[in-house]
C-alpha cells in the first residue's frame, strides 16, 4: 500500500506525497498525524528571545530546510509571554517598548491559521463585535452559515467593507460615504478580515 510505504519504509510524511481525490478521501477518514501541516515554535529563554540569539536556532533551521522544505518557524518565549499576560494594559506596553520585542502570539495565531487555509470575518452589533472562522474560499451563504443554519438558508445578500478601509476612514458612516461599503450576492467569495451584515429571509426559516 501506497501510505505504507511512504511512512514505514521511506519515512516520510503523508502531506510530502501526491495523492489523488480517491485518495485523499481515504486517507481523511484515518485522520494521519503526518498529513497535517506542521509550524515549528522555538521556545526560547526571555533573554535569548528578547536579545534574539540563541545557539540551537541555526542548527533547529538547518534540520527543518533539509526535512521539512518551505516550512514555517518562530521563535517564541513563553516565560516573555506569560510575563506580559500578567501585567495591566499599561505596564504591558511600556515592557514591550522597553524590551522592543513584540509578543510573537499574534504571528503564531496568523499564521497557524493560513497553514489550515483558514480566515476569519467580522460581526458587529451596538455592544459586541465577534469573529467567526471560516474555511477560505468560503462564499458568502456559507459564512452566514457558522452564525446560524437559517442565516444560510434564507440568505440574501450581504453587506460588506473591508477591515482595512473601517481602521483607515474609522467608521462606518465615512466607508460608506467614500463608496467602499459594497452589497454582495451569493457567489461572493469572503475575504479575511471582512466586516458583514447579513440579510436573510425570515420566511424560509423551518422550511424543509
Amino acid at each position: 500500500m501506497k501510505i505504507y510505504k511512504l511512512l514505514s519504509e521511506e519515512k516520510r510524511h503523508a502531506r510530502f506525497s501526491e495523492w489523488n481525490v480517491r485518495e485523499i478521501e481515504t486517507l481523511n477518514k484515518h485522520l494521519l498525524i503526518t498529513a497535517k501541516p506542521i509550524i515549528y515554535l522555538i521556545n526560547m529563554s526571555e533573554k535569548d528571545y528578547i536579545r534574539k540569539k540563541n545557539k540551537w536556532l541555526v542548527k533547529i533551521k538547518e534540520w527543518v530546510d533539509k526535512n521539512d522544505p518551505g516550512a514555517s518557524i518562530i521563535p517564541f518565549s513563553g516565560e516573555y509571554e506569560m510575563k506580559l499576560l500578567d501585567m495591566p494594559d499599561d505596564e504591558r506596553a511600556a515592557y514591550v517598548e522597553k524590551s522592543k520585542v513584540p509578543s510573537a502570539l499574534g504571528k503564531i495565531i496568523t499564521t497557524g491559521y493560513k497553514a489550515l487555509n483558514l480566515e476569519y470575518f467580522f460581526t458587529c452589533g451596538k455592544d459586541e463585535v465577534k469573529a467567526w472562522t471560516i474555511t477560505k474560499g468560503s462564499k458568502a451563504p456559507q459564512a452566514a452559515g457558522k452564525i446560524h443554519t437559517d442565516f444560510e438558508k434564507g440568505f440574501i445578500m450581504a453587506e460588506v467593507q473591508k477591515y482595512s478601509d473601517f481602521r483607515e476612514l474609522g467608521s462606518e458612516a465615512e466607508v460608506k460615504a467614500a463608496g467602499k461599503y459594497r452589497q454582495q450576492g451569493r457567489n461572493y467569495v469572503v475575504e479575511d478580515g471582512d466586516i458583514i451584515f447579513f440579510k436573510f429571509n425570515a420566511g424560509e426559516i423551518g422550511r424543509a
